[in-house]
């Protein structure tokens, strides 16, 4: 299945964000707030949701908890936008079962990051994601390839294999090897998003679908007209683009803290969130965090809608 809001290019949409999940003050699930904050960033630009991904703090939610976020989103948004299940996990038979209830509750595709900490042969890589693939019954599968949180990397002959499941369609690459992803983009035929905000302009320059976002929380429209800059041709344009929100990735995105933790920061200081709450083992953005990340977005003129 194909995504109805998407060139066939694109399978999942060209700016996606990789949504939060709200809390309660006291930790509980807040499907009101996610509503509003999936309706927010499709009227700013965003054309796909990616829920439930790390982002998400899908690591501290249940299955549960996945399946009624992702009804929500749908009812909210799925209309007007691709809304992506992340069906990530450790253990393949537990993504699997992610999978089918993404495909039950009728998300339009399914994120599968690399199984974390076990770290696994490529032989085990392989068998994980086709397997989840299987298990989807057909829902289109971006791979997420992120070695900084699950160590291992997606070595070429894994994607090559992985290409030819007709499911696998899309990779979200953090790994930030621009020559190896432009080499497998053109060898694989896979749609490449790129999975990082500090390399989106690059990662477009060099040919991606689209972008997985967390600073599209802030900059959605941004994003998209940098997608259309580069669409058109328009290097000066999406460079300008890119530059205005230099400061706004850093901070985000920063070390010191986490894309979860100052996204959800960012969404109270512009109003949409009204808690920044955040499960352990993340902890709330500290008042001097969120002054600064203030500060950044009234120079960017992002404070507001």
């Amino acid at each position: 299945m194909t995504s109805p809001f998407a060139t066939p290019a694109a399978p999942f949409g060209r700016v996606l964000t990789a949504m939060v999940t709200p809390f309660t003050p006291d930790g509980a699930l807040d499907l009101d707030a996610a509503a509003k904050v999936a309706k927010k960033l499709v009227d700013a630009g965003s054309d796909g949701l990616v829920v439930s991904g790390t982002t998400g703090e899908s690591p501290t939610t249940n299955p549960d908890e996945d399946g009624r976020l992702l009804a929500a989103v749908l009812s909210a948004v799925g209309d007007r936008a691709t809304v992506v299940a992340g069906v990530g996990n450790n253990d393949t038979q537990a993504s699997a079962r992610l999978a089918r209830q993404a495909k039950a509750e009728g998300a339009h595709g399914t994120l599968l990051v690399s199984p974390y900490y076990n770290k696994p042969p490529q032989a085990g890589l392989l068998r994980h994601f086709l397997t989840v693939a299987d298990a989807g019954d057909g829902l289109p599968v971006m791979l997420y390839d992120i070695p900084g949180r699950a160590v291992v990397r997606i070595a070429p002959e894994t994607y090559h294999a992985v290409a030819q499941h007709e499911a696998i369609v899309a990779v979200k690459d953090a790994v930030g090897d621009l020559a190896s992803g432009s080499t497998l983009m053109r060898d694989t035929g896979l749609a490449w998003y790129s999975g990082d905000d500090a390399l989106n302009l690059a990662w477009l320059a060099h040919g991606a679908a689209g972008v997985v976002s967390v600073v599209s929380h802030v900059a959605a429209a941004q994003y998209a007209a940098m997608v259309r800059a580069i669409d058109a041709g328009e290097l000066g344009e999406a460079r300008a683009i890119n530059e205005a929100l230099l400061d706004v990735v850093a901070t985000i995105m920063s070390p010191e803290s986490q894309g979860a933790i100052m996204a959800k920061a960012a969404l109270q200081v512009r109003g949409v969130l009204e808690h920044r709450t955040v499960r352990s083992p993340y902890v709330d953005a500290t008042d001097d965090q969120v002054d600064r990340l203030r500060e950044v977005l009234d120079t960017a003129a992002l404070l507001k809608d």
